[in-house]
């Protein structure tokens, strides 16, 4: 969303979060000597001190740079995992008041190109350019109700432009997210504060530029924002930020038939809005779907097939290297190695209030979740790539 709304307008506040621990167990991730919280539950207090829902509960390994506007500034990330040093993989992040930044998993600051106030981004490997095969980025800018393309230099893990022109969208751009089919055809999905919702499939020009055509548009209500596919299933999640979680078909002949997954409600899981959503990749069809729930400063997970039940909600709490998380906008979270700082993979979450100074990016090693989701998971180590998103779910400390 833009703006975090007054405390008044939300059935449960926005100020920073109290927290109640117990049960805690503690591990060592990393060669950074870091505590994580692995097991701890979470009371959520009101401005009062009236407990009001109980959460899993786990701490941040780091937090990104803070972007370089006040405010309501950052919202989106994504995780680029480099095919050839885990450890060099990436976080991208957006600035929706002027431009798209690149962070290391310390979460120090690579790249940052001004190019325009981005929304949300998202990214796939493997996609045909020029003769090569690159991982091609996309953001819905809002400046010019634009998709912005780019394409990641492996070497580097810095972006460079390779739009072939301005690729502008027909409604104002808002959300936006990317899939991509078993053939290797490879779309951005961007949507509106209408309710909106285009899918443009992205074209090799032929002269090492990406090109776009729209190629599906519908309806989906109200106010929409986060959105995910997953590419093996063939399936889209759109975030209807008051109403609730849809399900769709991603390939564009799919039509507007769709299926609520989670309904936005007062009592949980999905308080005041739904934001980010993200998926969790598992083998052999597993996985969990993640949303932000931005009213009680939460997120859920829900089984990744239907009918989705509802497995965990935790919350993201003050730890010993950084400060909680609340109003969270966009998330992103790869079950991957990304090397011996996460070696189980990462979550990022985006920090509306950020005690260091302007708005950042929380990240948090998967297994602190994934612990709470499973006491154990005897599966094989995944492949270190970003095609699909690929990982799996791996033993938890």
């Amino acid at each position: 969303m833009d703006t975090a709304p007054s405390i008044s307008n939300r059935p449960r506040p926005f100020s920073r979060p109290k927290w109640r621990r117990s049960g805690l167990r503690f591990g060592i991730i990393g060669p950074l000597t870091l505590v994580v919280v692995l097991g701890a539950t979470l009371t959520y207090l009101g401005t009062e001190g009236t407990a009001t829902a109980d959460h899993a509960l786990v701490e941040a390994y780091a937090e990104t740079d803070p972007v370089p506007h006040e405010d309501d500034a950052a919202d989106d990330p994504a995780i680029w995992v480099n095919p050839h040093d885990a450890a060099a993989s990436t976080v991208i992040g957006t600035d929706k008041q002027g431009g798209i930044a690149v962070y290391d998993l310390r979460g120090r600051e690579l790249q940052y190109l001004a190019d325009g106030n981005f929304n949300n981004v998202d990214l796939r490997s493997d996609f045909p350019l020029g003769g090569e095969s690159v991982t091609v980025v996309t953001a819905g800018n809002r400046t010019d109700n634009s998709i912005g393309i780019y394409r990641i230099d492996p070497a580097t893990g810095l972006l460079s432009d390779v739009a072939a022109r301005k690729i502008t969208v027909g409604l104002e751009a808002y959300g936006s997210c990317m899939y991509r089919d078993a053939t290797g055809r490879t779309y951005s999905i961007v949507n509106s504060k209408a309710g909106e919702v285009e899918q443009w499939q992205l074209i090799d020009d032929g002269a090492g530029q990406v090109d776009a055509e729209l190629v599906r548009s519908f309806d989906a209500g109200s106010q929409l924002e986060g959105c995910v596919a997953d590419d093996e299933f063939g399936r889209l999640y759109i975030g209807e930020e008051t109403v609730g979680i849809w399900e769709y078909a991603a390939d564009p002949t799919g039509g507007s038939d769709r299926t609520l997954v989670a309904a936005v409600d007062d009592l949980g899981p999905l308080v005041g809005e739904v934001e980010g959503l993200t998926i969790a990749y598992g083998p052999d069809g597993t996985g969990y779907l993640l949303a932000s729930s931005q009213g009680d400063n939460t997120f859920a997970v829900f089984e990744r097939t239907s009918p989705h039940d509802l497995v965990l909600t935790f919350a993201i709490g003050d730890g010993s290297v950084t400060d909680g998380v609340s109003i969270t906008d966009g998330i992103d979270v790869s079950t991957a190695n990304l090397g011996p700082d996460f070696p189980f993979g990462l979550f990022v979450a985006h920090d509306g209030n950020n005690d260091d100074g302007n708005q950042n990016y929380k990240l948090v090693p998967w297994n602190a979740i994934d612990s709470e989701l499973t006491s154990s998971s005897d599966v094989t180590h995944a492949p270190s790539n970003a095609s699909v998103r690929q990982a799996v779910r791996l033993r938890a400390y």
